[in-house]
């Protein structure tokens, strides 16, 4: 099942280039003021320390839905690191994480996955501190292309955290800006097929920097693949199932129809992005799949609000 929402204007998205009218004004809602960033962030953030095995970690992001989990001290709760559904996307099979369970267990994913998190987690982060204005986290979010900013004190203790998703609900309580989704999608997607295989999509994933990848047969969105379903699959288990000598092999080998999600909300082009930050809200979705007519014609993301806000 798939949910539309259409937009109410009739607009020709090709008669328009994107952003042509320049960046979201959104001057009103975003502070200047130092350490107004606590106040969208969040406080009592999920981390796991760096002991946590990998299969630890992806167990927890799929139970809280979260992207990403910094790593932190157990004792000082000093950041370490941060560890994302592609850096475990990227161990599975995808990029060059994959190195350690092809040579150091021989391609065994039963003992690889209990590997600590440390081995594959970022650790150069990209952080600010609670003294930053709501601005200044945007435009660094913008500038330096990462999803989320973990918030430290003076003492690189972790005390909170600003992503991507914070500025969408910013902009889903906004009435209407008066642009649209086509001024703002990201036009160039790439899709795949449901036979394509999940090693195939991951290293897709890695290779592009894409969390999200649409499933399109014979022209029709059949479903969407993201970075956070290739985790459940590992996490939950299910990716076991399909071993016989335990070889990851086994588990990559498998088409993403099996593990897809089926059920596709999707947008028109010629709706308000207001809106369509509001569907994404109400959803808990980080992507909204743009089709006019029964054409894929382009994708809007959170990373598309961020490049399209000006402060």
């Amino acid at each position: 099942m798939k949910r539309y929402f259409p937009g109410e204007k009739k607009l020709d998205p090709s008669s328009t280039a994107p952003l042509d009218r320049g960046p979201v004004e959104f001057k009103s809602r975003i502070s200047e003021h130092p350490g107004d960033v606590m106040k969208i962030a969040t406080r009592n953030v999920v981390s796991v320390p760096p002991t946590t095995t990998i299969m630890g970690a992806a167990k927890t992001m799929t139970k809280y839905g979260f992207r990403r989990l910094p790593v932190v001290d157990a004792g000082s709760r000093r950041l370490m690191g941060i560890v994302s559904t592609m850096d475990i996307i990227d161990f599975f099979g995808g990029g060059n994480r994959y190195n350690l369970v092809k040579n150091k267990y021989g391609g065994n994913l039963l003992a690889a996955i209990n590997e600590e998190v440390r081995e594959i987690m970022e650790e150069n982060v990209i952080t600010i501190t609670e003294y930053y204005s709501i601005k200044e986290a945007l435009k660094t979010l913008r500038e330096r292309n990462v999803g989320a900013l973990p918030i430290v004190n003076d003492e690189n203790q972790l005390i909170g955290i600003v992503t991507e998703k914070d500025f969408v609900f910013m902009a889903s309580e906004v009435e209407s800006f008066d642009i649209f989704v086509y001024e703002c999608m990201t036009r160039d997607v790439r899709s795949v097929r449901p036979s394509v295989k999940i090693r195939d999509a991951s290293k897709e994933m890695i290779q592009r920097g894409f969390r999200r990848l649409p499933v399109v047969e014979d022209g029709i969105l059949v479903g969407i693949l993201t970075a956070s379903d290739i985790v459940r699959y590992l996490s939950t288990g299910e990716a076991f199932s399909k071993l016989v000598t335990g070889n990851i092999d086994e588990a990559l080998n498998v088409p993403v129809s099996e593990i897809m999600s089926k059920e596709v909300v999707f947008i028109s082009s010629d709706v308000d992005i207001a809106e369509a930050a509001r569907v994404m809200m109400k959803h808990d979705i980080g992507a909204l799949p743009v089709i006019d007519g029964d054409e894929l014609v382009g994708i809007i993301t959170e990373r598309d609000f961020i490049k399209a806000m000006r402060v």
